[in-house]
C-alpha cells in the first residue's frame, strides 16, 4: 500500500507539473498571437496545487512572465511555502519514524 501511494503522489506531481508547463507555453503563444490569454490566477493556481516546478521551468526556458509583477513575486512565495512544507514533512518523518505515525500525529 505505501508503494502504491508513493507512485500515485509521483504521478500526480509529474502530471500537474506537465500541465503547468504546458499552460505557460500556451499562454506565451497566445500572447505572441494576440489571442485570449490564460488568466494569471489559473497559472498561479496550477503552481499552488503542485505545479510550481513546471511553472518555474517554463518561466526560465521560454522566458515568459519573468519580469511580470505581481506574478513573479507570488510564484516565488508559492515556491518558498512549498519548500517550507516539504522541510516540515521531512522533519516530521524523521521525528516520528514512519509516514503512518506522522499521519496519526497530524490527524489526532
Amino acid at each position: 500500500m505505501p508503494g502504491q501511494f508513493a507512485i500515485g503522489v509521483i504521478g500526480y506531481v509529474v502530471a500537474v507539473n506537465l500541465l503547468a508547463y504546458a499552460a505557460m507555453v500556451l499562454d506565451k503563444a497566445r500572447a505572441e498571437n494576440s489571442s485570449q490569454r490564460i488568466p494569471e490566477s489559473t497559472l498561479l493556481n496550477l503552481a499552488i496545487i503542485g505545479g510550481s516546478i513546471g511553472t518555474v521551468i517554463a518561466q526560465q526556458t521560454i522566458r515568459h512572465k519573468t519580469r511580470k509583477e505581481p506574478f513573479r513575486s507570488r510564484l516565488v512565495g508559492i515556491v518558498l511555502l512549498q519548500v517550507l512544507v516539504l522541510i516540515a514533512l521531512i522533519v516530521g518523518l524523521v521525528v516520528t519514524g514512519s509516514p503512518e505515525t506522522l499521519w496519526q500525529f497530524l490527524t489526532f
